[in-house]
């Protein structure tokens, strides 16, 4: 095996493993808010959470998924160069297929903005413009 192919597993590896952390099940749970897959969509997300009524649970889950993604790239770009798409791609995955609750995640718009906000930060940033510019009028 070459070391680039090692890099790339471990990559991948720390990538969907991050990405698959159910931040919204684990603060609503921890909020007292129960279960998330059994409110609203059922999706593990951000906005599922803000349907539990709990504004502060939403934002913090909203922010952690983002950051999520964007620690995947930043540390594959800190201790394994040259691999970021590749922890990228699996955060991405591993919030959408959670090994830990059934390959049942969220949408991913948040890890997703994280990802860009890693790879390039003006990405990011356009990410979000446009999906505040959607939201507000579509709610």
């Amino acid at each position: 095996m070459t070391a680039f192919t090692s890099m790339a597993l471990l990559a991948l590896a720390l990538g969907y493993l991050l990405g698959s952390i159910p931040f919204a099940m684990i603060l609503t749970r921890l909020g007292g808010a129960g279960d998330i897959r059994t409110i609203g969509s059922g999706n593990v997300g951000a906005t599922n959470v803000l349907r539990t009524g709990r504004k502060g649970l939403a934002a913090l889950t909203l922010l952690l998924d983002l950051l999520k993604g964007t620690a995947a790239v930043l540390l594959a770009r800190e201790f394994l160069p040259g691999t970021e798409i590749i922890a990228a791609a699996a955060a991405f995955f591993g919030h959408l297929y959670p090994v830990w609750i059934g390959f049942k995640g969220g949408k991913g718009l948040a890890t997703y903005a994280g990802i860009l906000f890693g790879l390039f930060w003006p990405l990011g940033l356009g990410y979000g413009v446009a999906w505040i510019a959607v939201l507000l009028p579509t709610r």
